[in-house]
């Protein structure tokens, strides 16, 4: 087997802003991180994904750079992330930033120069375009609400930003901003950071004929058709792997919205030689209605089987899967995907963690994923802290198209913040982020949902993920068997078998309250089978072959 390293890690990602306070600010910060590594190491996560620290005026929560090389004042200092990178690979964990390069801050050095004249050689730095017929050059809506376009009064001209207003798009077409990119990569990994995630990387080339988008439900037109995968885009990527990431052993994923399989094995086949693999949002987006995540529906397990299946067999032999329930962009997963009731809360934890760490690919834990996290139900849209959320509220209220009720039931379902309320650490105040004021509400069940109370119980989710973890090490079959579906109509079974040459596993999980029967199909002819791991106390006795699962029951047998 060609085994890369990256192949068999697991990835934990790490959101600065809510993970560990170490100076009482209310704002979680390196020093925070450094001192949590052994939390991490006890678990048996291998990298760290770190989402961005660079220096930031936080319109974006650190989305938005204005410089790469510098550390945000709130995190810390250089010297800090330099102990942190040290103390991390003194563990064996590696570290892999957040590299955002579709856009930069307003405020970043380049943008002060590129709007101060037309002539400034910084100018084509950013997309800049003259307005049409008084309005801007086309009507693309940015993901934040309104225009995708700002008016700049000094010049007269446009400039595009897909997301913030104070997020402006970098100009790809531009070999000298190219060079800059691979700079400033190069200057973290000759730091000794291990590798990169690159935020929405696939929207990086642009058509540049920028014609409108087709209007739907707003104002604004879809210019997704216009940049997503875009022309340039995997010439731009293998440029950059040749110019920078082949001379070191890094680990790259590629966030791309609305990438499918076939796209996907463009991006992370080894012979291209442009990325180990991408975030794809097809599982994420199941239940999404008129107005995606701001109007949910009920989804279907079948659809979710679909989708994970499509992608498993899709790159079973050329490229590689990226495997997450959640992120700092997604609700947490055991509200999104499982139950969080008290009653099947941690239960339903743990068959989601089972089905995602059998799959073939590397695994993603979110920060408190680990601990059972839930979603938070904040009474005021003003506790809210996330751009995306408070601007979709202010804008969908405004043009009558959801009420407040409405918007806040989505928010409660779907908004960002859910994964960003602080990590639970105690239960003590504030559960012990932080000795400050919190920069953002601790959800409130931290009182029974903490760090603290799951190293005292020896069957918490925790110690469930360190045995998956544990697992995915021990067996090659789960980082390199083949995969196969069964019950592909079940509503509420998700079975499948993962295979290398004789070894065979079979993961069953529940993803209901109820007790369907499990039945194994007729081509699986195994007879005797050796319970690996499982959620509730099973009989080894049971047959396996046929038996009642119970509510949100995870299984996982090696057939012989």
């Amino acid at each position: 087997m060609n085994q890369e390293w990256w192949k068999q890690s697991v990835v934990y990602q790490i959101y600065p802003r809510s993970f560990k306070d170490s100076n009482g600010d209310g704002i979680g910060d390196i020093k925070g991180i450094t001192q949590s590594l052994d939390h991490l190491q006890n678990l048996g996560a291998d990298v760290i994904w770190l989402s961005p620290v660079y220096r930031s005026p936080n319109d974006d929560n650190g989305y938005d750079i204005s410089d790469y090389r510098a550390i945000m004042d709130e995190f810390g200092t250089m010297r800090d992330f330099d102990e942190m990178l040290i103390e991390a690979h003194a563990r064996n964990i590696k570290i892999m930033m957040d590299l955002v390069v579709n856009h930069t801050s307003d405020e970043h050095p380049w943008f002060i120069e590129s709007r101060s004249s037309k002539s400034s050689p910084y100018r084509d730095y950013y997309v800049w375009r003259p307005g049409k017929n008084g309005g801007p050059p086309n009507n693309w809506g940015s993901f934040f609400g309104g225009s995708a376009w700002e008016h700049d009064p000094a010049t007269g001209e446009y400039y595009l930003h897909l997301f913030s207003r104070k997020q402006p798009d970098l100009n790809w077409e531009n070999p000298q901003l190219r060079r800059e990119v691979y700079d400033l990569m190069t200057f973290w990994l000759d730091k000794g950071v291990d590798g990169f995630r690159m935020d929405v990387v696939n929207f990086i080339s642009k058509d540049q004929s920028f014609g409108d988008g087709v209007v739907g439900d707003t104002a604004y037109g879809d210019g997704g058709p216009h940049f997503t995968n875009g022309p340039r885009i995997h010439e731009f990527l293998h440029d950059m792997n040749q110019e920078v990431l082949a001379k070191y052993d890094t680990i790259t994923v590629g966030e791309m919205p609305n990438v499918g399989v076939e796209e996907a094995k463009l991006y992370t086949a080894k012979e291209r030689q442009e990325l180990n693999m991408v975030f794809h949002f097809e599982h994420v987006d199941v239940g999404n209605g008129k107005f995606g995540k701001w109007s949910p529906q009920p989804w279907k397990l079948t659809d979710l089987k679909t989708i994970f299946t499509r992608w498993q067999k899709g790159l079973e032999k050329q490229g590689w899967n990226s495997l997450y329930w959640s992120n700092h962009d997604q609700p947490r997963a055991i509200s999104r995907f499982g139950c969080d009731s008290e009653e099947y809360r941690e239960i339903s934890g743990k068959m989601l963690a089972t089905c995602l760490h059998m799959l073939k690919g590397t695994p993603y834990i979110y920060q408190g994923e680990e601990i059972g996290m839930t979603n938070v139900q904040f009474e005021s849209v003003n506790d809210y802290r996330d751009i995306e959320t408070l601007n979709t509220y202010r804008d969908y209220l405004a043009a009558g198209l959801l009420t407040h009720g409405e918007m806040m039931k989505a928010i409660h379902e779907r908004s960002r913040d859910n994964a960003r309320t602080p990590m639970q650490w105690t239960d003590a105040e504030h559960a012990g982020f932080t000795a400050g004021q919190p920069w953002m509400a601790v959800n409130p069940n931290y009182r029974y949902i903490n760090v603290e109370a799951a190293m005292r119980d020896q069957n918490s989710i925790f110690y469930y993920y360190q045995k998956l973890i544990r697992l995915r090490k021990e067996n090659p079959v789960i980082v390199d068997g083949g995969y196969e579906l069964l019950l592909d109509d079940h509503e509420q079974i998700y079975a499948y078998t993962r295979t290398l040459q004789e070894d065979q596993l079979l993961v069953i999980c529940n993803f209901s309250a109820e007790r369907p029967l499990f039945t194994l199909p007729e081509g699986l002819t195994r007879t005797r089978a050796e319970l690996l791991i499982s959620n509730y106390e099973a009989d080894d006795e049971e047959d396996f072959r046929s038996f009642r699962l119970k509510p949100y029951e995870a299984r996982v047998y090696r057939l012989k």
